[in-house]
């Protein structure tokens, strides 16, 4: 299909959906995937559709799909039946060899975010807390907003500027990419430097926004830079990297990548592995289990080191590195049916409020794409507008709680100066506290902890409680969307940890579990209640607190929380995908799939090539499509009657072209072309830019010329029949990982394609648009 013919209906159709046009011209290429022209039938049953969609075809999303499948033509067989014991032993090594530096770095990485976020906002806050303690209120105040206002401008100028695609948590995105979307630039080193600096830059200017979504990009993107299979513009072209010059083994590093960073985030290496098998990866076997659960056990030992390391004190402000690791096991976690009562109050909770926040976080990026869409300037100037504002509430209202007494406790310090704790001075009298700036005027690792905190169930007054939860909850919904780099977890859990003891609380003459236990019940609720997930979130959980007598009970939370809000919207990530504009592919088909078959959602035109064509035609068909794969098919002389040869890609046809080994006569060479080139000559660049139509140098006189393609052409491409169920084809595509699949004739005397469906023939927005009278649910 000719894509300038249809952009300018794509990007309007793309707005009035609500799409993250931005971050869709992030994403470099075409969809260039081939399709058919409707039958006689069709265009009766289409007399809805406007007349542009039935002459020209299906809308496409300009974004390509990866190459998932293996390509098996002449030159991989022959590549394949060549390797020597000593290759595959190297292939093997590498594997294993790629996933422990991906560890390594990842943990890193980890570490250096914690150290840096803890000491940057350290010392900020101590410069607050110096101020208050001489009674310059106003100068405390500016002091703290100017810090806060300077480093969310830095963060927002390096993703405006440098990477935008920065932006945001980046899960989705990489869900998306391992579900088979090609989005490069989401996982370009750019991004990966300003995923990095802006995401502590973030988190240190007070926005309400975790470092551990970003975390899962950052080990993603480390992968991918580690994955690319070398460089010939660098002069990287060690022998063993052609090994990873394609996108399976490079989905399958990210995979790693994605599993390390929630390790380095949460120090939970198991609970990584089953983030990545629920959340982020669409496929999954055994051999990925285990480099994946290599990979985070590589990080949890380098992190380990270094928090061993920093127990001497040479980490700077506070010398732990902050990394997420609240320890409630101290605390007694019998439970009776009054607690199983209030737990199910929590889960119902967890859900209303999750779906709430769900939605309420989809209007706000919907507004600010409208913004954005407007420049860097733009961009820049909403960041600071949120940290101004974060600011004021941080700062204003702990001045509305009443100070409170110091506990007797020896144990602890009170008030704390000078240092991260449960029992800020702010504005109160020596041997007093002020229980909100405890909470607002911390990290928010460290405001995590101190609701966490067990034996403490009056530290926090229950209209203190309240207070910081609708605030957090706010202002997590208008945070995330802006130009800077942040997660979700940490202003989930901060919620849900806030209502969740606030319930500890009110159930306190009933319940006897503590209420720092509530809290870390009601973060699970409220984590379920947004993400949608249950056994990755369980473990990571575990592996926070240390407490496994406590397991049920998160269980019980988690699946009720989520049952709730399943009835309401999405979950969260699922959401972002879907405004973000990325053709994803759930793993069910939608129940209006049932009632269609492959052939009804096709679209044109077809474009197919002989098995020996004129190097012309080839050149014609490229520059007038956009097409990505296109069928070949043999015909008399050199078949009995006219019959699919396979599939040729069209960086494939490049190469070939290149080389240009014609022919005068239209004959069989393909032995001539195995000698002359190598599989490895066809491999993916590694940084996804290959040989363009621009690069060719054909003359007038070869035009005319043949050259053979079946040496290139995939034999043994998928295909299903033309009225297979259009739910049991969606299955089949996502399952294989496919970029095209085959339609055939159910009769015969017919050509022996009738077309081809790839990612964007399965979306809703396609179908739906085909077919306005069938209901989406």
């Amino acid at each position: 299909m000719d894509e300038g013919n249809h952009s300018a209906s794509n990007l309007s159709l793309r707005r009035e959906s609500g799409v993250d046009i931005e971050n869709l011209d992030l994403l470099d290429g075409k969809e260039r995937e081939n399709r058919t022209t409707f039958s006689e039938p069709l265009l009766t049953k289409r007399k809805n559709t406007t007349s542009q969609i039935a002459i020209v075809g299906s809308n496409v999303c300009p974004i390509e799909s990866l190459d998932y499948e293996i390509f098996e033509n002449e030159l991989f067989r022959e590549d394949w039946r060549s390797a020597k014991k000593i290759q595959v032993f190297q292939y093997v090594v590498l594997k294993w060899a790629f996933a422990l530096l991906i560890g390594l770095f990842t943990g890193l990485v980890g570490f250096f975010n914690n150290i840096a976020v803890e000491n940057i906002t350290g010392f900020k806050l101590l410069l607050t807390s110096n101020l208050m303690s001489d009674e310059k209120y106003y100068k405390a105040f500016a002091a703290y907003a100017a810090s806060n206002v300077g480093l969310a401008a830095v963060a927002a100028a390096l993703c405006a500027f440098i990477a935008p695609a920065a932006a945001g948590s980046g899960i989705p995105e990489v869900k998306a990419y391992l579900n088979g979307v090609d989005a490069h630039s989401i996982l370009a080193p750019s991004t990966l430097f300003v995923k990095i600096f802006g995401s502590i830059l973030g988190v240190s200017a007070g926005f309400v926004v975790g470092k551990e979504g970003p975390m899962v990009h950052t080990g993603a993107c480390i992968a991918s830079f580690l994955g690319q299979g070398g460089s010939r513009k660098y002069h990287l072209t060690w022998s063993w990297l052609r090994y990873f010059k394609n996108d399976r083994d490079r989905r399958d590093l990210i995979t790693c990548g994605a599993a390390a960073g929630v390790a380095a985030a949460f120090r939970a290496p198991v609970g990584g592995v089953l983030f990545a098998l629920e959340e982020a990866a669409s496929w999954w076997r055994s051999a990925l289990l285990w480099r994946t659960f290599f990979t985070t056990a590589v990080v949890a030992i380098v992190l380990r080191v270094f928090i061993q390391y920093c127990t001497t004190g040479n980490c700077g402000l506070f010398g732990q590195g902050g990394l997420i690791m609240y320890d409630v096991s101290a605390a007694s976690a019998t439970y009776s049916g009054p607690d199983i009562l209030a737990v199910l109050f929590l889960g119902i909770l967890g859900g209303i409020f999750g779906s709430m926040y769900n939605y309420l976080v989809d209007k706000v990026i919907r507004t600010y794409s409208i913004i954005h869409e407007k420049g860097a300037a733009a961009k820049i100037l909403l960041v600071i507008t949120i940290a101004l504002l974060t600011s004021c509430l941080s700062y204003g209202l702990p001045w509305f709680a009443e100070c409170q007494a110091c506990p007797t406790d020896e144990s602890v310090s009170c008030p704390t100066v000078g240092q991260s704790g449960n029992y800020k001075s702010f504005n109160c009298p020596s041997g007093y506290y002020n229980d909100l700036a405890s909470l607002f005027l911390n990290t928010n690792d460290d405001a995590i902890r101190n609701l966490f905190s067990t034996s403490t169930t009056k530290e926090f007054h229950i209209s203190s409680l309240f207070i910081f939860f609708a605030a957090v909850y706010f202002l997590g919904i208008i945070t995330y969307g802006i130009a800077i780099p942040s997660g979700l977890f940490i202003p989930v859990i901060l919620a849900g940890a806030c209502y969740g003891r606030l319930v500890g609380r009110l159930f306190e003459s009933i319940s006897t579990l503590d209420t720092g236990l509530f809290a870390l019940l009601g973060a699970a609720s409220f984590l379920g209640g947004t993400m949608r997930m249950t056994v990755s979130l369980c473990i990571i959980l575990l592996e926070l607190t240390n407490d496994l007598l406590l397991l049920p009970l998160v269980m019980l939370v988690l699946l009720i929380s989520k049952t709730v809000a399943d009835n309401f919207n999405k979950g969260i990530y699922d959401q972002i995908v879907k405004i973000k504009g990325l053709p994803y592919l759930e793993a069910h088909a939608e129940p209006y799939m049932r009632h269609l078959v492959t052939s009804d959602v096709v679209s044109g035109p077809l474009v197919t090539f002989s098995g020996i064509e004129k190097v012309g035609r080839i050149l014609d068909a490229l520059r007038t499509t956009g097409h990505n794969g296109f069928p070949v098919i043999d015909e008399p002389p050199f078949s009995d009657a006219p019959e699919l040869c396979g599939l040729v890609l069209r960086s494939h046809l490049l190469i070939l072209l290149k080389g240009k080994n014609f022919s005068t006569d239209r004959v069989v060479c393909g032995a001539e072309i195995l000698h002359r080139f190598a599989a490895f000559d066809f491999a993916k660049a590694g940084s996804g830019k290959g040989i363009k139509l621009e690069d060719l140098d054909i003359e007038e006189e070869e035009m005319d010329m043949y050259i053979d393609l079946h040496p290139i052409t995939n034999a043994s491409p998928y295909t299903v029949v033309e009225t297979m169920s259009l739910a049991k084809a969606a299955i089949l595509f996502r399952q294989l990982g496919l970029r095209h699949l085959c339609l055939v004739p159910k009769s015969q005397g017919r050509p022996p394609i009738v077309g081809i469906l790839t990612r964007h023939d399965f979306m809703p927005e396609h179908i739906l648009g085909l077919y306005p009278h069938i209901k989406a649910h």
